[in-house]
């Protein structure tokens, strides 16, 4: 027994191969499932490789070349297989292999089974939610296309896109569509698409097939990558019936490649024509509000107010003018009136004025005045002493006078006592002054 390896006792590489060796030899025979990526049989011997199919891991097989032989068209690259064998390690070269007795090919009701329980295990994560699913654009600017080199599928989606609209353009990932290589180039595809700016939507496209050819589109790591992209995918795998995982991860699932290639564009044509119809509506639809506008302009103007709108200035001018004549035959009459009452007035101040008084036969004895005041009013005898000047006012002039003597009586009082209540003229005449 060896000692133990140490920084100063190392040990040789003899050695630590060996151990490798007699650990693996203790490991027992197993079941190991996988995708057949190469397939090497001479003329002993046959040299395999098989490869996880959600993994980029590979193992190496060593089987007797009659055992392939005898497997017939089962053992065949980008097979399904189950192999039985016990795993050993090459000295000389340091690989591991599994040395194989028995092989059997994965049966279509087994794929089948398998495909079923990874549909229930996606569905309920919920990469099939329809919530998830996006709509592609109408007129994508670039559309990414994942196909197999020169394939019909590739021919389809590109000539029915191309007669509906002209100016499509496609960026084209050549990938495998079947074989241990078709997840592993079809993952890589979608993410050189998704990371494109001008790519707006991706498309997987690949003819029909067996349920073993269409394998990879129902594989767990190609749903989980079309789940991932933020591009929408649309799904064109197989004929009608073929329903591979893929399609219900897809955001758009396409029968065909042929439907795909329809429905990621417009039609030029009907596009033409609907625009064509809508001018049309539009022209309609401009021509008979203008229609509408013009008979209620017309209708208004028909109106009184509007088709002659100065009869009623008119009218009113004519409002106008009565009124005016009205007013002045008013302002005449009021005249009038004022007129009247001003010589209804005038002519009583006349008859109670002193003028008056003095035409009937009166007169107004008034003393000699001081200065150039008006003359006071001689309204008792014993004011006129005899000798006394007096100035006499009569209708038509004054006389001057002397007194000479005086007289009482009632009856003299009582012809000229009442007028010595008169008041003088406010304004006598100057002429009339002594």
């Amino acid at each position: 027994m060896s000692a133990p390896a140490s920084e100063e006792n190392p040990w040789p590489v003899r050695t630590v191969a060996r151990k490798i060796a007699e650990w693996v030899d203790r490991l027992g025979a197993v079941w190991v499932e996988g995708q057949l990526a190469q397939v090497n049989a001479r003329s002993s011997t046959a040299f395999l490789t098989l490869r996880d199919p959600a993994a980029d891991v590979s193992l190496q097989l060593i089987a007797p070349a009659a055992l392939v032989r005898e497997s017939g068209g089962a053992v065949a690259e980008g097979s399904r297989v189950i192999v039985h064998g016990k795993p050993s390690f090459y000295l000389g070269r340091g690989t591991l292999n599994l040395r194989v007795d028995r092989i059997r090919a994965v049966g279509l009701g087994e794929l089948l089974a398998r495909i079923e329980r990874l549909r229930r295990l996606l569905a309920a994560e919920g990469l099939f939610d329809p919530a998830l699913k996006r709509r592609p654009p109408l007129l994508p600017r670039t559309i990414g296309l994942v196909t197999g080199r020169d394939s019909a599928a590739e021919h389809d989606v590109v000539t029915n896109a191309t007669l509906r609209w002209p100016a499509v353009r496609f960026r084209i990932e050549n990938v495998a569509v079947q074989g241990g290589l078709a997840v592993e180039q079809i993952v890589g595809a979608l993410q050189v698409l998704d990371r494109d700016p001008d790519v707006q939507v991706i498309v997987l496209a690949r003819g029909g097939g067996s349920v073993e050819d269409l394998l990879p589109f129902s594989d767990e790591t190609l749903c989980r990558a079309v789940a991932a992209c933020r591009t929408p995918v649309v799904s064109a795998i197989g004929h009608e019936p073929d329903t591979p995982l893929v399609d219900h991860v897809a955001d758009v699932r396409c029968s065909t490649p042929t439907e795909a290639g329809r429905s990621l564009v417009p039609d030029l044509a009907e596009e033409t024509a609907r625009i064509s119809g809508l001018r049309d509506r539009a022209r309609r639809a401009l021509h008979g509000w203008v229609d509408r506008e013009q008979r209620r302009l017309a209708d208004l103007r028909s109106r009184p107010a509007l088709a002659d709108p100065l009869r009623l200035v008119a009218a009113r001018v004519d409002e106008i003018a009565d009124a005016r004549a009205a007013a002045h035959r008013a302002m005449l009459r009021r005249l009038d009136r004022s007129a009247a009452e001003l010589g209804h007035l005038g002519a009583r101040l006349t008859a109670l004025g002193p003028s008056a008084t003095l035409a009937r036969g009166y007169a107004i004895v008034q003393l000699p005045g001081a200065g150039d005041g008006v003359p006071p009013l001689l309204r008792s005898v014993a004011d006129a002493p005899a000798g006394a000047a007096l100035r006499i006012r009569v209708a038509d002039g004054a006389v001057a006078a002397t007194v000479t003597g005086t007289e009482t009586g009632a009856e003299t009082g009582a012809e000229t006592g009442a007028e010595t209540d008169l008041d003088p003229d406010p304004d006598p005449d100057p002429e009339d002054t002594p």
